[in-house]
């Protein structure tokens, strides 16, 4: 945020679209009157549409113990097998399993089920009334769809922070391959309105988004998540077009 919300400066008449919502970091560090926030993982998107419209859980207690997760591991699972993972209740347990689960990991296998492993937090301070969000939310529209076929207005402000080029890219069902690295890259440098787009600093990436004509921003990031708990330092960068930096 610190780096992205100056570039937001003077740009915050436009809509602001993510084509890589994740936790909603930037979207509520800059609280863009409107906005179009995607992402690949259904079950996100439909928290997120639950959060718009009130979510208060009933019926349902929260609790940090092993048996607890795992047994609502299975109950939204079976929800996801039986074509309800847009219900209520699969909302409810998704951010339960996201709290509770080791090192905020969110992980699917091939078969599209949720198998992240117990967590080891001392303690959890669940919600259960979400109603606050509803008004934020109120002007923010959410999609769960490839990115190459969210609708760009010519005048949007993008900004794009897809799976990184690292090992780990299994956060939704089919994983993100490098070719889709390449095709996130050329179709935001054909964008016409401001573009800020964030990855690891791998020697490819920045190739490739130098080649594409970006501008370059280095730094270095705390890790906030990753499968060994590691939180250094790694190098990131901001690739930017269309905006003075």
């Amino acid at each position: 945020m610190p780096h992205v919300a100056p570039l937001w400066e003077g740009e915050s008449w436009r809509r602001l679209v993510e084509p890589f919502c994740g936790g909603l970091a930037v979207a509520l560090g800059l609280l863009p009157e409107t906005a179009l926030l995607n992402d690949i993982n259904p079950h996100l998107i439909n928290f997120y549409r639950r959060l718009r419209s009130g979510l208060v859980v009933e019926g349902m207690k929260f609790e940090n113990r092993e048996a607890a997760y795992y047994a609502n591991r299975v109950r939204f699972n079976k929800l996801l097998l039986a074509g309800k993972g847009d219900t209520k209740d699969a909302a409810a347990l998704f951010y339960y399993l996201n709290r509770t689960g080791y090192n905020g990991l969110c992980r699917f296998n091939q078969g599209g089920g949720f198998n992240v492993p117990f967590g080891t937090y001392a303690r959890i301070n669940y919600k259960y009334d979400f109603s606050e969000y509803a008004d934020t939310f109120a002007g923010w529209e959410f999609t769960n769809t490839h990115f190459s076929k969210i609708p760009l207005r010519a005048d949007d402000f993008v900004y794009a922070d897809p799976p990184y080029d690292v090992e780990f890219r299994q956060y939704s069902k089919g994983g993100f391959a490098w070719e889709e690295q390449i095709a996130t890259a050329t179709w935001l440098s054909n964008h016409t309105g401001p573009v800020v787009l964030s990855n690891q600093a791998t020697n490819r990436i920045l190739k490739l988004y130098d080649g594409l004509g970006y501008d370059l921003i280095q730094l270095k990031a705390p890790r906030r998540i990753s499968c060994t708990g590691d939180r250094t330092p790694a190098p990131e960068v901001l690739a930017i077009r269309n905006l003075k930096v």
